[in-house]
């Protein structure tokens, strides 16, 4: 079965769907949107699919290791993880950056991927295998004025994955990142029109991204065609940060 983190809603949504339709028993988790994570599993449910609901904020220790285990109990052993929680991505200037502006970010880009994995890890060794799969960004490519902390935190995920992927290859666990570009979700809602074409632009398949498109890159790499790929990062972003 596969666990989704941040799958009320956005991308983690249509992954916990798009896994769903693939298959997998999927683990909706979410912190606070409630209705939201119920609907998500409601529609794989309703799909003929398996899922439930998990509530738990995923970068404190004691609820990330009772996650695993309430899931575990309901929906069986985990073999897909998928790392996708995110919090908030505010625009600060160097001169107004502080320690904790950095923590924020690490909180959710090292600091829960690493209690996730760690918690799924004995799972995935008794079963002889599995899969995690980290949510990462392209704007490591892009170096956003005033997103430091957050490309930061960011460019920290791309060297779990990479350390990840040798330590646990040797287990059948692969590890690796799909790597959204600027994909409109809920958080965007405010995004003008003038912003959008601005983007698109630059994007050399001339559309802006879609939720599914990152869910299609998951599923695959939680699939079995996916077996001999680890430590790797698949950048979905229509070519944008083509150099």
């Amino acid at each position: 079965m596969a666990l989704v983190t941040g799958a009320s809603r956005g991308l983690g949504a249509a992954i916990a769907r798009r896994l769903g339709a693939a298959g997998w028993a999927v683990a909706v988790n979410y912190r606070s949107d409630a209705a939201g994570a119920e609907r998500v599993a409601g529609d794989i449910r309703a799909a003929g699919g398996t899922a439930a609901a998990f509530r738990a904020d995923v970068t404190d220790e004691e609820q990330v290791t009772a996650l695993v285990a309430e899931v575990t109990e309901r929906l069986g052993r985990i073999a897909v993880l998928v790392a996708n929680a995110t919090g908030p991505q505010p625009e600060i200037p160097l001169e107004k950056l502080t320690w904790r502006d950095h923590l924020d970010q690490l909180e959710f880009f090292v600091k829960s991927p690493t209690l996730l994995a760690q918690a799924v890890l004995p799972g995935m060794k008794a079963r002889g295998g599995g899969r995690i799969i980290q949510i990462g960004s392209d704007v490591f490519e892009r170096a956003l004025p005033e997103y430091s902390a957050y490309t930061a935190a960011k460019a920290a995920q791309i060297g779990l994955t990479r350390c990840w992927a040798r330590e646990l290859g040797p287990f059948g666990i692969t590890v690796n990142m799909v790597a959204p570009g600027w994909i409109p979700v809920e958080r965007h809602a405010d995004a003008t029109a003038e912003e959008l074409a601005g983007y698109t632009a630059g994007v050399p398949l001339g559309r802006i991204g879609r939720p599914e498109d990152v869910a299609a890159a998951v599923a695959f790499l939680a699939s079995e065609e996916a077996a001999y790929i680890t430590g790797e990062r698949i950048v979905v972003s229509g070519g944008h940060t083509i150099g």
